[in-house]
């Protein structure tokens, strides 16, 4: 599991050693701002596991029920009101270190370019809620138009162009991801010497599979999340501490050196 002994200040030297970094990021940076995760103790589907069927792109096409629920939910997120956290924040600092080569996020809400996060940098692998897209036509439009029309009493908008599904442009399981997205995840993964996993239970794929091309690469992997992942027994070191709290620790020690 690598080394015990002071692993904060490890990890520390391990980013002021190296001039490449690549990140990636899950729902779990994101709790401190109020947007629960999906998997930890208090995680969407912990708490109602029947919500990950508003996941699943097939169920969304088919259940007129269940995108009036999806719609619901768009227009009540927290991500609307969120603001970005301390981790968001640490991995500005990082950035202006000129060490880090990308964020690749599976959060959909937007919050590493609301703290500061150069935009061409953030790789939203997972899409973004912030915008709406035409599962027919491919039309894309501001989340914030079509939340007026729901708001309005429309249940389930359809496209104005050619009155096809809309749907948040994120990826439902089921969905494909978008392959030039993911191509530059996969070579953030590659040209990076430390590579940190972190808030994502490393659960899902193709997002964790990075962790093993980053190593196979011969990056280091860091692990920072609040519960035990399967990438644990690849990586160098594996933090538990809260992420708010650990990552601008981390950052704010390279810095002062």
């Amino acid at each position: 599991m690598g080394e015990r002994l002071d692993p904060v200040g490890t990890v520390s030297g391990w980013l002021a050693a190296t001039d490449s970094v690549s990140v990636l990021t899950g729902a779990g940076l994101s709790t401190d701002s109020g947007i629960p995760d999906f998997r930890g103790p208090q995680g969407l589907w912990t708490r109602e596991p029947g919500a990950e069927r508003l996941f699943d792109l097939q169920a969304y096409v088919s259940d007129p029920e269940l995108r009036q629920t999806a719609w619901r939910r768009r227009l009540e997120h927290p991500a609307w009101e969120a603001r970005p956290n301390a981790g968001h924040l640490a991995l500005v600092d990082l950035e202006r270190t000129g060490r880090l080569v990308a964020i690749v996020t599976q959060n959909i809400d937007g919050l590493h370019q609301a703290a500061g996060s150069d935009p061409a940098r953030v790789i939203e692998l997972h899409g973004t809620l912030r915008e709406v897209a035409c599962l027919s036509c491919g039309r894309r439009t501001p989340m914030a138009e079509e939340l007026a029309r729901v708001a309005a009493g429309d249940a389930d908008p359809r496209c104005r162009s050619c009155a096809g599904l809309l749907k948040s442009a994120t990826i439902s399981f089921g969905q494909p991801l978008e392959p030039s997205t993911w191509r530059a995840a996969v070579r953030a993964a590659r040209s990076c010497a430390l590579f940190l996993a972190i808030g994502s239970s490393l659960q899902v794929n193709p997002a964790a599979s990075l962790c093993e091309v980053a190593v196979a690469s011969r990056a280091r992997l860091v692990v920072i999340n609040g519960q035990p992942t399967p990438y644990d027994g690849l990586a160098s070191a594996a933090l538990r501490d809260p992420i708010g709290t650990v990552l601008p620790t981390i950052v704010a020690a390279l810095l002062t050196r």
